[in-house]
Formats: structure tokens, sequence, C-alpha cells
């Protein structure tokens, strides 16, 4: 891979291993970074990828709803790949989420989603902020979702996880500029891709299809893919937002307007 803005650089992606999350580690690559790909799900075909192309990655087995499996993240990006300088907070409970009435919403599935939706940025954050402060610079990116602008029906758990980001994000940075950490947060619009397809399967909530929704709700009269995400991360991730912290990116086509 050519050097690129984030030559040198160690990225950690949670939820790396596919989708959108496989999307930001590749591109974060393409500019120069070092990837350390931290997921769940086996990681080793987006590794791959990445050095097919020339670049560096390697991947750490996280649970990041786990305090001492996101320790051993940042130690692995320590030990394999020499530093952190950004973290992607990606990771989150969506694949696989079905769209039901609050109602019907157990304490058990509530108590998980906020497990890994705030939770894990709590956990991954305290994790990689010791190396951060030491080296007086790093950025974190916490990946919220424009559904908090909607108040999208069916989803609830997921809707309010993805609003505590937001506050987490604005707090966090009050507290760590001071050793030059930016913390930022973006807001992905409905992107169809396989994961969010799986959400509209048995068509109860809501009654049209939601890719159809999204597509008429925005600006841009199109459907929303990955590759729309990853400027807007690569940006954050760069030389060319260390004045920008504690701020919320919405990235939809213009769904919500605020």
């Amino acid at each position: 891979m050519a050097a690129g803005r984030l030559k040198d650089r160690v990225v950690i992606v949670t939820g790396g291993a596919r989708g959108i999350g496989r999307s930001y580690a590749l591109a974060v690559a393409e500019e120069g970074a070092r990837v350390l790909i931290a997921d769940l799900a086996e990681g080793a075909e987006a590794v791959g990828a990445i050095q097919a192309r020339g670049g560096v990655a390697c991947y750490c087995r996280t649970d990041v709803s786990d305090e001492t499996s996101a320790a051993a993240m940042a130690r692995a990006a320590l030990e394999q790949l020499g530093g952190i300088d950004v973290l992607i907070n990606n990771a989150a409970l969506y694949r696989g989420l079905v769209l039901r009435p609050f109602i019907e919403i157990s304490g058990e599935e509530w108590d998980r989603m906020m497990a890994v939706n705030l939770r894990g940025l709590f956990y991954c954050a305290k994790a990689v902020f010791p190396t951060m402060k030491a080296r007086t610079a790093g950025k974190i990116i916490n990946i919220a979702s424009s559904a908090i602008h909607q108040g999208m029906p069916g989803m609830l758990h997921y809707v309010t996880s993805k609003a505590g980001v937001v506050g987490f994000t604005r707090a966090m940075a009050r507290e760590v500029g001071r050793w030059g950490i930016t913390v930022n947060a973006v807001a992905p619009g409905y992107v169809l891709d396989e994961a969010s397809r799986g959400l509209d399967a048995d068509k109860r909530l809501p009654f049209r299809p939601l890719d159809e929704i999204a597509r008429q709700a925005r600006c841009l009269k199109r459907d929303q893919v990955e590759a729309d995400l990853v400027g807007t991360i690569l940006y954050l991730c760069s030389a060319d937002s260390d004045f920008l912290t504690g701020q919320l990116i919405t990235v939809d086509g213009g769904d919500s307007l605020y």
C-alpha cells in the first residue's frame, strides 16, 4: 500500500471483522495505518484482505463488554503493532436484531444491548486511554446512529443505546482534551447491507421496507452504502480533524437535518 495520511498510525477497529467495520479497517489500512481488528467474529479474512494489499494488520478476539478482554485488546495493539493512535468504537449489537414493540423487549435483551453498545465503549476507551495520555495525543471515534434523530420504532433499546453514545462522546471530550485526545461520534444512516436487510425480515415494524422509507426521506435519493461513511472516518482519524472534538457528524444523505 502507498503511504497515505495515516502512515505509521495504529488504528483499532472494534467489530472490524465484517460489515461496515471491515470497510473502516480496509480504508484506514489503505491510508497507511497499521490495523488491529478487535471482534468476537473471526478476523482472519479481514486481516488477509489488508495484507493482500500490502498493509499491516492483526486480529484480537475481543468481547468489548468485558473489561479484561478490552484490556487485552489494547495490549495486543501495543505488543504487535507498536502503539495506539486511534480507537474506532464500532462494535455493537445490530446484526440479527429483530424489530419488535418495546413491550416485547425483555430485560435480558435490553441489558445485553447496553452492555455491548455502551459499556463496550467505556471499557475500550479505558483500555486505550493510558497510552494516549502518555503520548498527549489520540483519537477516539464512537459510532452512533441517525436513528437517534428519528426515534426509529421497533428498536427502542438500540436507539437508546446509540443516543447514549452521543452523551458519552461529549462528556469524554471534556475530560480528555487536556491531553490532546479528541473524541467524536459518527451517526450513519440506514446502510443497505446484509445486517440492515436482516432487521426488516418479518415486516412487523415498520410496515414498509426500511430501505424504501430511507430513500424517500433523504435529500439524496439513493441507497446509502458502506463507502459513504469512509471519508468521514478517514477525516476523523487524520490530522485534518485535530481541532475537532465533542462533535456528532451525521452521515445519512440528508435524512436528518438539525
